[in-house]
């Protein structure tokens, strides 16, 4: 199973931070948050990784280059300067991603999520397998339903979609290569037609997408890194 980092985002919510630093290259902890997602994809025996990018996406580049130095072999998905949103980054990096299905992350997430779990997962029909997480302050209505294994959109209590999912390459059919179009409504039109599963973590996930969140993670990696013996 490849894998998808979603990395070119402009990262409006970061600036003046992703003024001149896309924001995959912000650090956490001591490095990158892209790389925290390569070490652990490597980790989980993940071998090929797409990653599209737009915004300062040049950095990226020179920064991670074809992924040897973590054991992947990194395709770059180029978009132009103005971002083509998930979904249409995704049918995008078709060509790079094959026809299987293949684990999509977001990178401005951090999770201690073990991503080898997913290498596991078979689709059969359903279009999407989402992990979700219990609702985070900032997000307190959630996205989906769980029930059970299953994703849904239906009345009762919901959880958030944690940027992880595994997608059938199908999701994106009828959106062209180049076009701008948005991941969140196609997954809710699977859930509604019972096309998306789903597990539930409960582990560590943060969404790192402002300033205040990165520092605050930025310091409770410090702290966990200087306790080590």
């Amino acid at each position: 199973m490849k894998a998808m980092l979603l990395a070119a985002g402009r990262g409006e919510r970061m600036r003046p931070l992703t003024d001149t630093t896309p924001k995959p290259l912000l650090e956490a902890g001591g490095k990158p948050l892209l790389a925290w997602h390569l070490e652990r994809l490597a980790a989980a025996g993940f071998r090929e990784v797409v990653i599209n990018v737009s915004w300062l996406g040049e950095q990226m580049l020179e920064r991670f280059g074809d992924g040897a130095a973590y054991g992947l072999g990194i395709a770059w998905s180029r978009e132009s300067p103005a971002p083509l949103e998930t979904a249409g980054g995704i049918a995008t990096a078709l060509p790079l991603l094959g026809e299987a299905p293949f684990l999509l992350v977001n990178s401005d997430v951090f999770s201690d999520f073990d991503f080898s779990r997913l290498r596991r997962v078979s689709l059969g029909r359903a279009l999407a397998h989402l992990v979700l997480v219990p609702n985070p302050p900032h997000h307190p209505r959630g996205d989906f339903t769980f029930d059970g294994d299953r994703a849904g959109r239906a009345q009762g209590p919901r959880y958030t979609y944690a940027g992880i999912a595994v997608l059938s390459p199908r999701i994106v059919a009828g959106i062209g290569s180049g076009t701008r179009a948005p991941l969140g409504p196609l997954l809710h039109a699977a859930a509604e037609r019972g096309e998306a599963t789903a597990e539930l973590h409960l582990g560590e996930w943060r969404d790192v997408g402002t300033p205040p969140r990165l520092a605050e993670l930025d310091v409770q990696l410090k702290e966990r890194n200087a306790s080590k013996p």
